[in-house]
């Protein structure tokens, strides 16, 4: 077969075309003709050019993107269209298919590599040169997909330089003792430990943090396994698997991070907590929580991002209704009194205490909080940290508070009857006093109270009010489409209120924005439970739930499946979303 001629895409040759197709206006089609290369611009591809000029896209009146034009061209030369998503990529694959030199020269990327294929990302539809090398050398067909160049250029660097870091130091490490593990065989003469300052170690750490941030993580584990040691990212709630580290480099890399939190890089044998402030790319600062736990295999390490622009949100950005923010408001307007904030680990409380607490410091008033660990170091607040190692826990803590003329207090959580003891003495003093519990929901809360052996009385006289809730994923707004409503699982969220079945709600559908995920970000539902003089008459040794229950729904109490449903209802979220955070309630 004859060997096809290479030919590159030419600045008027997209031109021309996008006239042609109806994409540009007469007016853009003449600006685009007299377009001139500034110096900087030399090495420009075409579509990147076009890109920067803001021309709108006269189907859609959208900006031309350099994803639309690519998608254009795709469409032009029948060839798949393809966005480079890093969280589906197996870098060390890809990397070992082709040199980084090839791959530049060319501007071409690998981005899947099956037994028989590989996938090869490419911004030139007419350029053919360079399959047969790849053909010859992997002994795999090659496939192409057309991507845009500028995603090639960004992503062929991160991921050369991430797979040059983890072998180079995989090689500077090779024959390091393995694993602090329970399975530790003998390994004579090679008890040489990773160096943790090491340039390559320093180089991958960099990389997962400021990866981190790109992808929006909450949390990231670094988790050690026999041979490897895996990297996960929490995105909106889902851990995602990011990549696969050799165990001895996964090791180097928990060593730099705890040596950058300050913790004891020699003890591998207990959990240790730090903290570590970073700036994410955009230049913004970033805490991060930093907890290990020893496992079988090794130290397993969990950073908790903590964004302040994310921690610290307007009420309505929080996902609350306009009657939700009435209650919590007048809760939490008070003087004295304590308000409880209830649901598990990961359900937005520490978010919604920030949040209100930074609303509530006045340079009137004085806000001290104790807390275990400092969530984020927030200047508004005198903050504490519970110090078990020298006997500072929550009771003691909110009792050396209290000297310190304190108006309003948060207290981490309530885990005992000490602590709920002296919160409720701090409420009945003149304090406003915020804290959490861990329960289902609202008027669980008052069982808890009670199981912990704190008396009725005193549950009537201090508490203002609780509020349980849960994250619910929320739909791309770029993306998402209509559904017709499933009646079935309409009346099973709504139960027992009679809620008119919306016509139409949305469902995910998936796209560039949201790494086709069909969901964006997270926002609460919220079960807000004021304890008025009808309900606290109801609290005594022998409360009822289902009665507690009933008559807080009766005051206008809204459960958290139907807060959730009201949100399906506002094409903000789905059913299924709801129906997974969100648990049954009996009537």
């Amino acid at each position: 077969m004859q060997a096809q001629a290479d030919r590159f895409t030419t600045l008027s040759t997209l031109i021309e075309g996008l006239r042609r197709d109806g994409v540009l206006s007469e007016e853009d089609y003449q600006a685009g003709l007299s377009i001139r290369r500034s110096s900087d611009e030399a090495e420009l591809h075409p579509l990147t050019l076009i890109a920067r000029q803001g021309f709108s896209d006269q189907r859609s009146t959208k900006l031309l993107t350099e994803d639309t034009l690519t998608e254009w061209l795709a469409e032009q030369h029948k060839l798949p269209y393809f966005h480079i998503d890093p969280l589906e990529v197996d870098v060390a694959t890809i990397t070992d298919v082709m040199s980084y030199a090839f791959a530049e020269r060319h501007r071409i990327l690998p981005v899947k590599v099956t037994a028989d294929e590989v996938v090869v990302a490419c911004a030139e539809p007419e350029v053919f040169g360079w399959i047969s090398n790849i053909e010859h050398v992997s002994r795999r067909q090659v496939s192409r997909v057309l991507t845009p160049p500028s995603d090639i250029e960004r992503h062929r660097v991160e991921f050369y330089q991430l797979a040059n870091s983890v072998s180079r130091a995989r090689q500077a490490h090779k024959g390091a003792s393995g694993v602090q593990n329970l399975e530790s065989m003998l390994e004579l003469g090679k008890a040489r430990a990773p160096d943790a300052n090491d340039e390559h170690i320093v180089n991958i750490v960099d990389w997962l943090l400021q990866y981190a941030f790109d992808q929006r993580a909450s949390d990231i584990h670094l988790e050690p396994r026999r041979e490897i040691g895996h990297v996960r990212f929490r995105i909106d709630g889902v851990l995602h698997t990011v990549y696969e580290l050799p165990a001895q480099v996964a090791m180097a890399v928990v060593a730099r991070i705890k040596s950058l939190g300050r913790m004891n890089i020699a003890e591998k044998r207990k959990p240790q907590d730090g903290r570590l402030k970073t700036k994410t790319p955009a230049g913004s600062e970033v805490e991060l929580r930093l907890s290990t736990l020893p496992t079988a295999f090794g130290e397993k390490l969990v950073m908790r991002v903590f964004d302040p622009q994310v921690l610290v949100r307007s009420f309505s950005e929080l996902g609350f209704s306009r009657e939700d923010n009435r209650r919590w408001q007048a809760m939490t307007e008070n003087n004295h009194g304590i308000v409880f904030v209830t649901g598990p680990t990961g359900s937005g409380k520490t978010t919604t205490l920030y949040s209100t607490l930074k609303q509530l410091a006045t340079p009137e008033v004085n806000v001290s909080t104790i807390e275990d660990p400092i969530e984020m170091v927030e200047p508004a607040f005198n903050q504490m940290q519970v110090q078990h190692n020298i006997e500072l826990d929550f009771a003691s803590g909110v009792r050396a508070l209290l000297r310190q003329d304190p108006d309003i207090i948060m207290v981490g959580e309530v885990r005992d009857l000490e602590t709920a003891e002296i919160a409720v003495q701090a409420a009945l003093t003149g304090h406003l006093v915020l804290s959490t519990l861990h329960t289902n929901d609202a008027p669980s809360a008052v069982t808890r109270l009670l199981e912990l052996g704190l008396p009725p009385y005193l549950i009537r006289s201090s508490v203002l009010g609780i509020m349980a809730q849960r994250l619910v994923r929320t739909l791309c707004p770029h993306c998402k489409t209509p559904h017709k409503v499933d009646e079935d699982a309409w009346k099973q969220l709504t139960t027992p209120w009679l809620v008119k079945t919306p016509d139409t709600i949305y469902g995910p559908k998936g796209c560039l924005e949201c790494r086709d995920t069909g969901y964006m970000g997270r926002m609460g539902i919220y079960e807000v439970m004021p304890l008025s003089d009808s309900l606290m008459g109801q609290i005594d040794d022998n409360t009822d739930l289902l009665k507690l229950r009933q008559a807080a729904m009766k005051e206008g109490m809204h459960s958290l499946r139907l807060s959730g449903a009201h949100k399906v209802a506002a094409g903000m979220t789905t059913i299924a979303e709801v129906m997974r955070v969100a648990p049954l309630s009996k009537f």
